[in-house]
């Protein structure tokens, strides 16, 4: 009972901060003259560095988005990570890449060997990357290490930048230069819209149930969550889809760990305690009308795959910046975000899985009775209903990304079905990736991705 109460204050505290703040965010998102910025030589350059494993059915349309971005100066570095299928040569031919003669990157930062490096003169802001396989913090560095600008931008393979997302993520780092190292954009599904040219043409919600699931969960955690971590610069991740960051910072602290997952996150907290052990001024901030779309997993074994490999992710931050915890050096990293993190996110399905035999066993032993026990549950499903609601709520106020009326109706329905199975899934696959951690299991896992016409496809067709 303690537990549950004390989570949901934390969680409607944080839904708070996001509300406190969502009017400025609607006033910067509607009349904030960033496209201004879209040809003037004051904005930084910025290195868009796309790692890309087996990426071969969409990698195509996600560099011809990020081509076309409304940004005055930029590269895109996509890094072949090994794959095992045609993403090298799709890449090879669509833009008539040849290698160039010295493939010795001069940077800092460890990565695997660099097999070859391409590029074109007709397209000269592109270059691909061919190297041995060494997962995505690998991929990651080796981008670092070939990247020409002080700003770097990580994407996903699978994702779709908005043209205006990191013009709008620009003006956001240009505010605060000196201070600001990292700042995340809006992550949002992309499954069920309609895409054309590597743009989102028309935006609607998923037909498939776990890719909707998925939906409700995105916008309670990043506009229902990370709006007030950010306000506090208590964030601890900013996702692998789309982030950017500055080079120098990203060095400075070696560059993104390599050999297991969870390097979205443990690149921020390696800023954060970099810059407080250091007593410098910093901000790690959000930027929710920066928007990227990104392809969820649309089956249960792949959706299973990646919520262990969080799950596996955040234990093992945890347990390697133990030291954080409950430490005033750290201020709100140290004495909010990381005990956050341990009790109510790492521990989570134990204290669930403990409490839940505990209710039951009151019961048989009669120590309570069912009505109460039943009270219980309806008091912790309202609770929960409510913060997503919430970022429902918010949704609606600053963004409106869902026009029609029958999407709403169908958030609301899902937001209240995803406690009855779903929720309930979520701290069984994180207790197995705690499993899997336990093993030294630290495999990425599979994601079959299919073409953005495929997707289209199969969305008329449902």
């Amino acid at each position: 009972m303690y537990y549950v109460i004390s989570v949901n204050l934390l969680y409607f505290s944080i839904l708070a901060l996001s509300f406190r703040n969502i009017w400025t965010i609607f006033r910067r998102s509607h009349y904030s003259k960033y496209n201004t910025l879209s040809g003037s030589e004051l904005v930084p350059s910025v290195s868009l560095l796309v790692p890309a494993y087996n990426e071969e059915l969409t990698i195509i349309e996600n560099v011809n988005c990020l081509m076309t971005l409304n940004y005055p100066t930029y590269e895109v570095i996509v890094v072949n990570d090994g794959s095992s299928d045609s993403t090298l040569n799709v890449l090879l031919k669509e833009y008539r890449l040849k290698p160039v003669p010295d493939t010795k990157i001069h940077g800092t930062i460890p990565c695997q060997t660099i097999r070859g490096i391409y590029h074109n003169p007709e397209f000269p802001d592109l270059y691909v990357i061919d190297k041995e396989n060494g997962g995505k913090a690998d991929s990651l560095n080796a981008g670092i290490n070939l990247s020409h600008y002080p700003l770097i931008s990580s994407i996903d393979a699978d994702s779709l930048l908005e043209k205006d997302a990191l013009i709008r993520m620009a003006r956001m780092y240009m505010e605060n230069p000196e201070e600001t190292v990292a700042i995340g954009g809006d992550v949002r599904i992309a499954n069920g819209c309609k895409i054309e040219n590597g743009a989102v043409q028309d935006v609607s919600l998923p037909r498939k149930m776990w890719p909707m699931f998925q939906s409700i969960e995105y916008l309670k955690a990043f506009l229902g969550g990370r709006i007030g971590w950010s306000h506090m610069n208590g964030l601890i991740i900013v996702s692998g889809a789309f982030g950017m960051f500055r080079k120098d910072a990203v060095i400075a602290v070696g560059g993104y760990r390599d050999g297991y997952p969870g390097e979205d996150m443990n690149i921020i907290i390696k800023l954060h305690r970099y810059m407080l052990e250091n007593k410098l001024k910093y901000r790690v901030a959000f930027c929710p009308e920066a928007v990227c779309w990104t392809q969820a997993p649309d089956s249960y074994r792949i959706l299973s795959s990646q919520r262990k490999r969080w799950g596996r992710g955040n234990l093992k931050n945890m347990l390697e910046n133990r030291g954080m915890l409950f430490n005033p050096k750290y201020k709100v990293m140290g004495m909010l975000t990381m005990p956050y993190n341990v009790i109510f996110e790492a521990l989570n399905p134990y204290f669930r899985i403990t409490g839940l035999l505990a209710l039951a066993g009151y019961v048989l032993l009669d120590m309570t009775q069912w009505p109460i026990l039943l009270l219980f549950g309806l008091l912790n499903f309202v609770s929960g209903y409510l913060l997503s609601v919430g970022a429902l709520i918010l949704e609606e106020i600053a963004f409106r990304r869902y026009n029609k009326l029958s999407d709403l109706v169908k958030m609301l329905v899902y937001s209240a079905l995803k406690f009855v199975g779903y929720h309930q899934l979520g701290v069984l696959w994180r207790l197995q990736g705690h499993i899997q951690f336990m093993q030294n299991n630290n495999s990425w896992g599979t994601m079959t991705r299919q073409s953005w016409s495929e997707e289209e496809k199969g969305t008329e067709a449902a």
